[in-house]
């Protein structure tokens, strides 16, 4: 059976990598987005393998949107098969205090409300689908564990995430849904690229940090994604080996 894919945020990044992996292992993938332009440039990327992907233009934050992205998807291919949660967005680096309440809410809203439209839509369709279940795995990050300086509205996102991801997983298990989180470190991307020029640190420094491909992440996903659903990896972290996360700072 060909299995679908649903990625949020799959226009740049992370997401585009693992639309690009879960294609080259056989997947049909949804790609979603707010920039289509984006979205078609990822598929392109996909060479003879774009004729089993369809992208939606969604804005995670609406619930009309999101119902409108499982439509299609299930208008396309029938079912869903696996659910990345990807989409995130992030705001300055600014002193708690100067975060402003739109800025609050735009990355609330992205991360942990997109995510749980997504994962409802999902539960609908999977728990009802034959064969029954699926697989959602949510893109966390290490601030769910250590913060940042200057990241407040990013680690709370993160951190309910993880709380998310536990309670999907529970739920999940009287429809053959599994669901687990993969917590990201430093991956070489256009949010990450001012690692490359310094980053504050905790001691009030600015430090250039090392950083990893994208395709490790993806390679990690479509491992995640492998496993038959009655195993699960309900946490793991993926991270550049010599950032600052481990340790004194």
């Amino acid at each position: 059976m060909n299995k679908v894919a649903l990625i949020t945020g799959a226009g740049s990044g992370i997401g585009r990598r693992c639309v690009l992996a879960l294609l080259r292992e056989g997947y049909s993938v949804v790609l979603a987005g707010r920039r289509l332009a984006a979205l078609h440039e990822t598929a392109a990327q996909a060479g003879s393998s774009a004729s089993r992907t369809l992208s939606v233009q969604a804005d995670v934050t609406d619930p009309a949107s999101v119902a409108s992205l499982f439509q299609e998807t299930t208008s396309a291919f029938g079912r869903l098969d696996l659910l990345f949660n990807n989409a995130g967005v992030n705001v300055p680096p600014v002193p708690m205090e100067n975060i402003t309440f739109e800025q609050w809410r735009s990355v609330i809203d992205t991360i942990l409300t997109g995510s749980f439209l997504c994962t409802q839509a999902a539960f609908r369709l999977m728990k009802n689908q034959d064969p029954k279940g699926g697989r959602i795995i949510n893109n966390g990050s290490i601030s769910a564990h250590v913060p940042r300086p200057f990241s407040a509205p990013y680690t709370a996102a993160k951190h309910a995430i993880t709380g998310l991801t536990k309670s999907t997983a529970l739920d999940g298990r009287i429809h053959n849904i599994a669901c687990g989180q993969i917590d990201i470190g430093n991956a070489a991307t256009e949010m990450t690229k001012k690692m490359q020029t310094g980053v504050p640190q905790a001691d009030g420094s600015v430090a250039i940090e090392p950083t990893m491909s994208a395709d490790d992440v993806a390679r990690a996903v479509v491992y995640m994604a492998s496993l038959p659903l009655d195993a699960n990896v309900l946490s793991m972290t993926v991270m550049a080996t010599q950032m600052p996360f481990l340790g004194r700072g």
